[in-house]
């Protein structure tokens, strides 16, 4: 294992222009569980009737039984040393862009700046009327769904089941994966599309493959060069120590 993360701080240290993609994985040492592990929210919340669209359409103030108690959750999660780890290979130059299924903002607490959040932002709430955006807040839970000044129920900012990605967060993630050099996969599985995507494209466009996993995954077995396996809070600060030992 030792080899493998000199080999890779290595391939980094001389390609650099990487782009990290993560997944819940970087977060669970934040105390956030993965949402389809069994202390996750899925464990608690059908998806299909918490999390789709049509299903906040139909009855947001049940949808929003969910997101508040969601919130509780992120609302007292802090960054961990993956995601300063991140933030660190971006102050070297070595990291130009996270692409993060996530919706915490950890990434950006942690002080990383170039972050496209593919999936939202659950700190947000957003108006499906009028698109106005506000802060979320726990403090309307006992009022259902939280009403925009247009008197519309509040939308989390997030990408529900149903709805498309962004196409500005799909549009720089694309762009990002199609010109880099480098990849580090990081508490993600090959397993929700088109996130999942990412890492084959950049592979296609001639792009290294470090992933950081607890468990091997269908990146592993097909596009990966370089497997660092364990918790995200320890494998990327490991990763950039060992940046600063290579000699270039």
């Amino acid at each position: 294992m030792e080899e493998l993360f000199i080999q890779a701080a290595q391939v980094l240290a001389q390609r650099g222009n990487a782009i990290a993609v993560t997944g819940a994985g970087v977060s669970v040492d934040s105390g956030i569980p993965d949402f389809r592990s069994a202390s996750g929210i899925w464990s608690r919340y059908d998806p299909q009737e918490y999390a789709t669209l049509d299903a906040f359409e139909a009855d947001p103030d049940r949808v929003w039984e969910m997101w508040y108690d969601l919130g509780e959750s992120l609302s007292g999660a802090k960054p961990n040393a993956g995601h300063y780890a991140l933030a660190e290979l971006e102050r070297l130059g070595l990291l130009r862009t996270i692409i993060t299924q996530n919706i915490d903002n950890l990434h950006t607490e942690a002080g990383s700046v170039s972050v496209v959040e593919y999936h939202g932002n659950g700190h947000w709430v957003r108006c499906p009327a009028c698109a106005d955006v506000h802060p979320f807040s726990l403090d309307q839970r006992m009022g259902g769904a939280p009403r925009c000044a247009c008197g519309s129920a509040m939308k989390p900012d997030v990408v529900l089941f149903g709805e498309i990605i962004p196409p500005s967060a799909l549009a720089r993630a694309n762009a990002a994966a199609m010109s880099c050099d480098t990849v580090i996969i990081v508490g993600t599985s090959a397993t929700v599309y088109p996130a999942a995507q990412i890492p084959f494209t950049a592979k296609e466009h001639g792009a290294c493959i470090i992933e950081c996993n607890i468990e091997r995954t269908e990146f592993t077995d097909s596009i990966t060069d370089f497997f660092l396996q364990g918790p995200a809070a320890q494998t990327l600060p490991e990763l950039v120590r060992r940046i600063g030992e290579v000699e270039l």
